[in-house]
Parts: structure tokens; C-alpha cells; sequence
């Protein structure tokens, strides 16, 4: 394909790991091909977005930060969505004002970035959602979306956030429902493989296009030695926001600390301590933070809260799953992982230390978890990646040219 004139692109997204990380590899991708970047995130992860070669454009969010307590999220669905809109109406005038005289020819946004989407169509330039995880299906609306409305309906405080959302997009000049809006953009780059995508047959693949895993070698991370007497090596992570489980966590060393054979890797994240966890084997090794590719990479067997991320690393680097959910689409990516046959779904409450030592020695057994996860590995090498995504962007800049030099 013609490579388009250098651009300038805008990201627009929130101070969430699952949220960014996603998307660093394509800003990466963009840069090296001589686009202009801007970045637009939080303070919290400027540093991290201008390692791209991206330009930050910090700004002030009221959203939970990464070191928050996951409590801060609240346990209801209108305590989930309400931030994200409030932060919205909020953070909209700074982001104008930020852009002011050196608007973009591109939007490109995280899922949960709204005033992206208004700024786009303010500005008239085209708009690109890259979603960290599942997108809409033919009949979202009626299997997922109007259970959701309902439960909002059913409250006085669901109702005033629907009321204020319609409102908003009123004022900005959008006709969407707020449904709509957030669910069906105009184009999108799905970047988890079409593997972990439920009901992908009935995606309207003309919007969404399936690039896979945009992972890049996260050298930067640092790496991580499989210790040369360990036969088989278990990571197990929650990620970076649902990490306050230390009950879990120990269930996990009394699973396999001391199994012979066996050496764990142990992410707790910030809210946890070793010490929390009583006295540890010598097999156990427990850090906040784990270079989570590079153990991956090594590793028999992964405990996974089934994020997106996670999900789509283990299946990367082949690595059998016990996915034990914790929030939000992790539950989905639970059920997607088991239904291919590379994972057990093992629901919180019942994630003991005889189940989850069970689980994934039977995973690590089974020969043909190991073949299906080879199979699901080659499919996501082929889905195109980091450069599929960029190939795409560059695609809409050239289509937006060719509009606009129309008579």
C-alpha cells in the first residue's frame, strides 16, 4: 500500500494498565513510521506513553488511579459507569483546550475514552476505537446491553446516570444513545485475537477487524531466569487492579508450595505483602510486579484472573490456564478460555487449594490442551498484530485525504 504523508494521530486514553498497555505497541508502530503522536493520559502514565516516542498530553482525571484499593470501584453497575462519565463531562474542556490550533487529522481511542469520540466528530477527522477487549455482536443489544438498562432503570441513581448521559451527548451534538455511543463506534481495531471474541460470527467485521495480540518483546520490562532446578513453573497473577486477595493468594502457596517439581512465581500487586502470606516455601518466589511476558515465556502453567491482557499472553505463549475471575469481562474471557479447551474456569469462591492444585495439574497432563493451544498460537501469529493495526490507520488517513481532495 501507499504510505500516506506523516499525520498527526491523538490517543486518547485513561490511567488503567489493561487500558494503555494495549495500545503502546501500534502508538510504537506509528511513530517509527514518521507520524506525529500525541498522547492523551493521565499524569500517572505520561512517563510510560513517552517511551513510544508518543507526545504525552497530560491531564487531570477524577478516575481511580492504578494504586488505588479495587474498593474505590464500588461493587454496583452504576458505580462502575458513573466514573467514567463524570470524568468525561469533567476532563472534555481541558482535553479541547489542549488541542487548540493543533487539532489531528485522526482520533484514535481506548473504549473508555468518551470525550474522544466528541472531539472527533467536533473536529471532523476520523475516529478509531481500539478495543482492549470484546466488542458488540448482532443482538448485543438485546442479550447484554437491555439487562444492563434494566438493572439502571430499576434505581433512581441509574436513571439520573442515564438521564445525565443522554443529556451530554445531547449537548455535544450527538444523536446516539448512550448504548450505542459506547458500544458502536464507526471503526474499530479489536486488539485481542478472535479467539477470546464471543459470538465473533456475528460481528460486523466491515467495523470491527480482529488484529490480535499487540504485544511487542517487552524487553524494557526486564526478564525473568527459570531457576535450573524446576521442572515445571507456575505464574500466578491477577493482574494489576483486582490484587487484593491474600486468602487466595495463600491457598496458592499451600497448593504448591513444596510440591516437588514445581517452583511458583507469585504477583500480589501493591496491596499485598509477602509477609501477608505467612512463612513460604522455598519453591515460592512473590513480587508486586512480575515482567509477566517474559515468566510467560517459560512458564507450564498460568492462574489467571482472565483479564484480556492475560488471556491473550497466556494463549501467545501457549501456556495452559485456570482462570479465576474477579470483575467485569473476566468472567466472559473465563468462559471462552475453557470453551477452547485450554483452561479450567474455576470461580473464586470454589478456587481452594485442592481445586487449583487439581486444575492445573490436569491441564499441564493433557496433551491435547497442548495441542489446541498450538493450533490458537499459529491462528493469533497470522491475525497480523502491531502492524496489521498500523497498516489499518494509515488506510483511514489516506481515505480521509482522498475525501477530502474531492470537488
Amino acid at each position: 500500500m501507499t504510505t500516506p504523508r506523516p499525520a498527526h494521530i491523538a490517543m486518547f486514553s485513561i490511567a488503567a494498565h489493561g487500558h494503555v498497555n494495549p495500545s503502546l505497541e501500534v502508538i510504537r508502530e506509528l511513530v517509527a513510521r514518521g507520524h506525529r503522536v500525541t498522547y492523551a493520559i493521565p499524569h500517572v502514565f505520561a512517563a510510560k506513553v513517552a517511551e513510544t516516542g508518543a507526545e504525552p498530553r497530560p491531564y487531570e482525571t477524577t478516575l481511580p488511579s492504578p494504586d488505588d484499593d479495587p474498593e474505590a470501584w464500588g461493587t454496583e453497575l452504576v458505580d462502575n459507569l458513573e466514573p467514567f462519565l463524570t470524568d468525561a463531562i469533567r476532563t472534555l474542556p481541558e482535553l479541547a483546550r489542549a488541542y487548540e490550533g493543533d487539532e489531528p487529522d485522526l482520533v484514535l481511542y481506548d473504549i473508555t475514552s468518551y470525550p474522544a469520540r466528541v472531539l472527533a466528530r467536533r473536529w471532523g477527522v476520523p475516529e478509531i476505537s481500539l478495543s482492549p477487549n470484546l466488542v458488540a455482536w448482532e443482538g448485543y443489544e438485546e442479550e447484554v446491553a437491555a439487562p444492563m438498562q434494566a438493572q439502571l432503570k430499576a434505581s433512581e441513581r441509574g436513571q439520573a446516570y442515564l438521564a445525565r448521559f443522554t443529556s451530554w451527548l445531547a449537548e455535544s451534538g450527538i444523536t446516539q444513545t448512550p448504548d450505542s455511543f459506547v458500544a458502536r463506534p464507526p471503526r474499530s481495531l479489536v486488539l485481542i485475537p478472535k479467539a477470546l471474541q464471543p459470538h465473533a460470527d456475528r460481528v460486523d467485521e466491515s467495523v470491527h477487524t480482529f488484529v490480535g495480540a499487540c504485544q511487542g518483546e517487552r524487553a524494557e520490562q526486564g526478564e525473568w531466569q527459570r531457576p535450573a532446578d524446576a521442572r515445571k513453573v507456575l505464574l500466578v497473577s491477577l493482574g494489576s487492579a483486582f490484587t487484593k486477595q491474600p486468602d487466595f493468594y495463600r491457598e496458592c502457596v499451600k497448593a504448591f508450595g513444596d510440591l516437588p517439581g514445581w517452583h511458583m512465581v507469585l504477583q500480589v500487586g501493591k496491596h499485598v505483602d509477602a509477609g501477608d502470606l505467612g512463612e513460604l516455601p522455598a519453591n515460592v518466589e512473590v513480587h508486586p510486579w512480575v515482567p509477566q511476558l517474559a515468566v510467560l515465556r517459560k512458564a507450564d502453567a498460568f492462574i489467571t484472573h482472565a483479564g484480556a491482557g492475560g488471556s491473550q499472553e497466556g494463549l501467545a505463549t501457549a501456556t495452559p490456564m485456570v482462570a479465576v475471575p474477579q470483575a467485569t469481562d473476566q468472567f466472559s474471557n473465563a468462559d471462552m478460555l475453557q470453551g477452547l479447551g485450554v483452561a479450567r474456569h474455576l470461580p473464586k469462591e470454589e478456587a481452594n487449594a485442592e481445586a487449583l492444585r487439581e486444575a492445573v495439574l490436569a491441564l499441564v497432563e493433557d496433551a491435547e490442551v497442548a495441542r489446541k493451544l498450538a493450533v490458537i498460537q499459529e491462528s493469533m501469529a497470522a491475525e497480523g498484530g502491531t502492524r496489521m493495526a498500523a497498516d489499518l490507520i494509515e488506510a483511514e488517513l489516506a481515505q480521509a485525504k482522498a475525501r477530502a481532495e474531492q470537488p
